[in-house]
């Protein structure tokens, strides 16, 4: 790992799903300033945190980018289960939904991790207190993915331990959760085609040229 006077820590590393794999890319973690999103800033930080909706990718693509980049991966959804003892929706069905989300908050703020990939599950976004820390150590990323592909993968939402609250609709959920999404998110990336390199490929280019922009402007 190289350090920069003007981007904190930086990572030099060869990416093997982008086109030209011997290219070298500089990736430096940011923050938004003033809390506004397209206004960045640098910052020390080392961690890259993914958020967004059920069956959105969160912990395929978390892996992939974690071995690209040579760090850790956490999947919080199953420290949840660890610390528990039971799955998601057995969690949800005894505590209840805002049982679950004061776990999830719990959960996700006793994180600790350096040079990690961190997957989020779907409702980490109404935990306040994890959301804070989870910013403080890192970028949040969201990955956004459009409703009707949503749809199409959560075809046994409550199998899969979705935290859906009573008489709420899937479009319901997913119209409520963007808005937050979009509140706590440094970055956006859309998924596009779905496969998972791209996916990959977009949050290193997404980052990349973030951090470049931020650069020029402190020229």
């Amino acid at each position: 790992m190289l350090r920069d006077s003007t981007c904190g820590i930086l990572k030099q590393w060869q990416c093997p799903v982008m086109p030209g794999a011997n290219r070298r890319v500089n990736i430096c973690l940011l923050r938004p300033a003033a809390g506004r999103r397209g206004e960045l800033t640098l910052a020390k930080k080392d961690n890259l945190i993914l958020i967004g909706m059920p069956a959105s990718g969160k912990s395929t693509v978390g892996v992939i980018l974690a071995k690209v980049l040579g760090f850790d991966f956490i999947d919080s959804d199953l420290l949840i289960q660890r610390r528990e003892g039971k799955r998601l929706r057995e969690i949800i069905l005894e505590k209840g939904v805002e049982g679950f989300i004061r776990v999830e908050n719990d959960v996700n703020a006793s994180i600790r991790a350096s040079r990690s990939v961190i997957a989020t599950g779907g409702s980490a976004v109404y935990g306040e207190e994890a959301m804070k820390h989870l910013r403080d150590i890192g970028a949040v990323i969201y990955l956004q993915v459009d409703f009707d592909v949503i749809q199409k993968r959560l075809r046994n939402i409550r199998q899969r331990g979705v935290v859906l609250r009573e008489g709420q609709t899937l479009r319901d959920l997913y119209d409520e959760r963007t808005v937050l999404y979009e509140k706590y998110a440094d970055l956006i990336v859309r998924e596009g085609s779905g496969e998972v390199e791209e996916v990959v490929a977009r949050i290193i280019r997404t980052v990349r040229a973030a951090s470049e922009k931020q650069k020029d402007s402190e020229k």
